[in-house]
């Protein structure tokens, strides 16, 4: 398959700054709302990776995320927030990106296009067989991610990928890859734009399904939620109150007791 960098394109759209605010974002918009049937075609690739993650992580792995740019910052914001939504411990999903921390706030020049740092950082975390490793890329070129992965296949790591561009290295790299096909940028190039809201959309996906069918929901709650402040605690005593019907004042006292949404339900009338 010949490969063509298709987030890369020109956009369909010129004379960009002859447009006025209206129609600037109504355009932009216009390109947005192609993004959910794209990654609808990519579910049957998003089941296929999820299953192995929920296998590997019943059985104590881990699930990297790894990437350069917006695309390692997506994984990052979706690995932090794992723990508050669902209670599991901060090393069950894991960011890391091209440049380490510094990179979340700014660009470090020429970190992803290392052809080892990428399988250093995972070697960090003593990465083992048991764990998955998503790669994460719009273009599916970047040196950094694409090498990690390889040297993961060499030493019988799981991998997956989330990229924008059909036959990418990226994607004929990892052993289950996601291609979310977004087409061209509003502005030329700007992956940051469709493909990064692909991109979110899909690891949306990927933790959400993961934790509930690892039994972190209950009904439609996020029952194992850490109370970190006055709003989750507020949420945790309403998800009391509704499941066991009871009053406020109850569930407040129940959600003191037992610390948790979840132990809260369970010892109910105990």
């Amino acid at each position: 398959m010949t490969f063509i960098k298709t987030t890369e394109q020109a956009s369909t759209y010129n004379h960009l700054e002859k447009m006025n605010i209206n129609e600037l974002l109504t355009n932009i918009n216009k390109e947005d709302k192609t993004v959910p049937d794209a990654v609808e075609k990519s579910i049957p690739q998003i089941e296929s990776l999820i299953t192995q993650i929920v296998q590997k992580l019943k059985q104590g792995g881990r699930l990297f995320y790894l990437g350069a740019g917006t695309s390692g910052r997506l994984g990052i914001v979706d690995a932090s927030e794992c723990p508050p939504t669902f209670g599991v411990p901060h090393d069950v999903v894991i960011g890391l990106i091209a440049g380490g921390d510094p990179a979340i706030r700014k660009s470090v020049e020429y970190a992803e296009d290392s052809i080892e740092q990428g399988w250093k950082d995972l070697e960090e975390h003593n990465i083992s067989k048991n764990d998955v490793v998503i790669g994460i890329a719009a273009s599916g070129t970047t040196p950094y991610v694409i090498h990690a992965l390889q040297h993961c296949n060499k030493n019988n790591i799981t991998t997956g990928c989330i990229t924008c561009n059909e036959g990418s290295p990226l994607a004929t790299t990892a052993q289950f890859p996601i291609v979310v096909t977004v087409g061209p940028e509003f502005v030329t190039g700007s992956s940051r734009m469709k493909a990064g809201t692909a991109q979110k959309l899909v690891l949306n996906m990927i933790s959400t399904a993961t934790m509930i069918q690892l039994g972190h929901v209950k009904g439609n709650k996020m029952v194992d939620m850490q109370l970190s402040n006055n709003k989750l605690v507020d949420r945790g005593v309403r998800m009391i109150m509704e499941e066991l019907t009871i009053n406020y004042e109850q569930a407040e006292k129940l959600l003191k007791q037992y610390k948790s949404v979840r132990n809260a339900i369970k010892n109910y009338g105990a």
